[in-house]
């Protein structure tokens, strides 16, 4: 196949969130840049679905029983829901506590690729790694996206379920044990396929470690940034003055919104400071007990379903942004404060030191005191926050852009055609 040759590309995710969850982004932003090379890409998603950018990249649903729908989670589906022996698997493997979705959706998808060798030339997994995943080299040249071990969040949240304690830390200990059960079955995965793209020298490591893979078969890609919605909003001074914002999944200790919201706790006494986190926590769930907890009241929001245009606006709005996250494969939320010119505070945890080089604040992982003093610092200093801000802003630039990485992606695929040639 010559270098100039478009590609035919299915490109696979089980579950797409187009704003929060770095997978829907991933998928949205490259399958666009893979078309406007020249290449037709296919997406087979699962629920919930992609936003997809250009009318000419095709969605191929396929459907879950949509178990962990944001509306109705655990549901319980009615007889005439269940289509076949898959759909019996991922129900009763939800009833005993598991997250089945990644091994469904390889077996869905595995079945329907074998009737549509002939429509590809290349199969991009985004980080599916089920065991229907095994058998698609048999059918067509594979690439796999790993952004992180999810190995990392296991052992987060395992941590977070000890600190409890008594007899709710022992249930949310085994439960979480049995919630990721898969990951188990993505390492074997892993160390099974060939060629895996990642984020980070700090993911690769952790791949390499974790799912015992070959770091020879892991190739570092760092993402990228759409631009044309993060970026700088007018002069710096219109920003909203005492402004803080935040994307991270509200009630996962691995995003560290609970340090955050304890450090802006601490600001909020002596600074007129208010905080916006983009996430939509559970109710009644971890974190909006800790609000109640930190009597916050109005000096926190959270905001959720917001256009592109609308978070873009919201991120360059902020005097200051924040990622506490206690680990991270890459961090798009990172680079999209960057690219926004807001001045960014960043846990120095898994890849962020990495990614944000010398253009953020860096804190330790965990440490509220050491967070509450770096955003006190920023919201003190208006030069401060012109220097960081203007360095992120830098780095996005010549660091991260999606075209970049659409035509990096594009060199995997050809190399592994010819590997399975």
């Amino acid at each position: 196949m010559s270098a100039e040759k478009p590609l035919r590309i299915a490109l696979l995710s089980y579950r797409s969130k187009p704003h929060c969850g770095g997978q829907g982004v991933y998928l949205r932003h490259l399958s666009r840049e893979l078309v406007d090379l020249g290449h037709t890409v296919e997406v087979f998603s699962g629920q919930p679905y992609p936003v997809l950018d250009r009318e000419s990249i095709t969605l191929t649903k396929i459907p879950s029983l949509d178990l962990y729908n944001d509306e109705n989670p655990f549901r319980t589906p009615s007889l005439g829901e269940f289509r076949d022996w898959i759909d019996v698997l991922e129900f009763a493997h939800m009833r005993t506590g598991g997250f089945p979705e990644p091994l469904t959706f390889s077996l869905r998808i595995l079945r329907a690729l074998k009737k549509r060798r002939r429509d590809f030339d290349v199969v991009h997994d985004n980080q599916v790694l089920g065991l229907g995943n095994l058998g698609i080299p048999k059918v067509l040249p594979l690439v796999t996206s790993i952004h992180h071990p999810i190995s990392q969040d296991r052992k987060i949240e395992l941590d977070a379920a000890r600190k409890i304690g008594g007899w709710t830390g022992i249930k949310q200990y085994f439960g979480k044990i049995r919630w990721y059960g898969f990951v188990r079955m993505q390492a074997y995965v892993s160390a099974r396929i060939g060629r895996i793209l990642t984020v980070s020298s700090s993911s690769k490591r952790d791949i390499a470690k974790d799912f015992r893979t070959d770091p020879g078969r892991i190739h570092v890609l760092p993402l990228g940034v759409d631009t044309g919605i993060f970026h700088p909003r007018g002069p710096r001074e219109e920003r909203v003055p005492g402004r803080i914002v935040a994307m991270a999944s509200a009630d996962s200790p691995l995003k560290g919104v609970d340090v955050l919201l304890r450090a802006v706790a601490k600001l909020a006494t002596e600074r007129d400071v208010h905080l916006v986190v983009v996430s939509r926590p559970q109710k009644d769930g971890p974190t909006e007990k800790l609000v109640k907890e930190l009597a916050l009241g109005e000096k926190v929001r959270f905001v959720s379903g917001v256009s592109d245009e609308e978070l873009g606006d919201l991120l360059a709005s902020a005097e200051i942004a924040v990622v506490p996250s206690r680990y991270e494969g890459f961090s798009l939320p990172a680079v999209e404060h960057m690219a926004s010119g807001t001045p960014l505070v960043a846990s120095a945890a898994g890849a962020l030191p990495e990614v944000v080089g010398d253009a953020a604040v860096l804190v330790e992982p965990g440490d509220v005191e050491e967070l509450a003093g770096a955003l006190r610092r920023l919201h003190d200093s208006p030069e401060e926050r012109a220097r960081v801000g203007e360095a992120g802003y830098r780095r996005v630039q010549e660091r991260y852009t999606w075209s970049a990485v659409a035509k990096a992606t594009v060199e995997h695929y050809r190399a592994a055609i010819a590997s399975a040639r």
